[in-house]
């Protein structure tokens, strides 16, 4: 299993959020940019960057930032938040990201996302961020009538390259990923799906690992220094 660290951002620092909450808040680092080295030194073979402020308002707001994330990092860099349209999507990719991570746009514009998963084969992942198994979007303000596991279905016909899965009600609170949840979307649909949300200890990564997940996407817990970015990457690949 692949462990892909976070960087999130937010008034154009790193933070972490707690349930995606944005008045529950913690800074890690004033320059973003900065954090990319130290996790490619750290063993990550790919980062996850969120724009906050763009999935708050519906629009990207760390152009900048994320270039210079892209441009910086050695390993591939996938981006999420804010990305609602198809000129958005391919001008984050000219700006150096390999991915990119559309939530919001998946249930509200489905034709485009569609359409960018023909066109951009292996570089769209589809956010299927749940509450009560419902998909959250907006930023996670609103709820939708749209479960994971359709979401999931869909955007698997679609093309998409992977799922990133987030139990909305974990996310940033260390209590343990929705092993359960992410395991049984992963068995619905035919690509892979990337657990995220509420990863704390080693134990939540070996559990992850024995349900065959393939990657996971953590933040808070590097951050706050539960455990080392290599300690994560040794328990992901001791199981199994």
């Amino acid at each position: 299993m692949r462990v892909i660290p976070a960087i999130d951002l937010l008034d154009g620092r790193a933070v972490r959020l707690r349930e995606g909450k944005k008045d529950e808040v913690t800074v890690y680092r004033e320059h973003p940019a900065e954090l990319v080295a130290e996790l490619a030194a750290g063993g990550a073979e790919r980062i996850h960057v969120v724009d906050l402020d763009g999935a708050f308002a519906g629009a990207r707001r760390h152009a900048d930032v994320i270039a210079r994330v892209c441009a910086a990092s050695p390993v591939p860099v996938q981006v999420g938040g804010g990305i609602r349209d198809a000129a958005t999507a391919r001008a984050v990719l000219d700006a150096g990201a390999a991915a990119v991570v559309l939530g919001t746009a998946a249930v509200k514009s489905p034709a485009m996302v569609r359409a960018l998963c023909e066109a951009l084969p292996g570089r769209v992942i589809v956010a299927v961020d749940a509450k009560d198994g419902m998909v959250a979007v907006e930023g996670w303000v609103e709820t939708s009538d749209v479960s994971a596991i359709e979401l999931g279905r869909q955007a698997a016909a679609w093309g998409a390259a992977g799922l990133l899965y987030t139990d909305v009600a974990r996310d940033g609170t260390g209590v343990g990923p929705n092993v359960a949840a992410t395991a049984a979307l992963a068995a619905g649909v035919s690509i892979d799906v990337i657990a995220s949300g509420g990863v704390a200890t080693l134990d939540h990564l070996r559990a992850l690992a024995r349900a065959g997940l393939p990657a996971v996407v953590v933040g808070r817990a590097l951050y706050d220094k539960r455990f080392t970015l290599l300690e994560a990457i040794a328990a992901a690949r001791e199981v199994g």
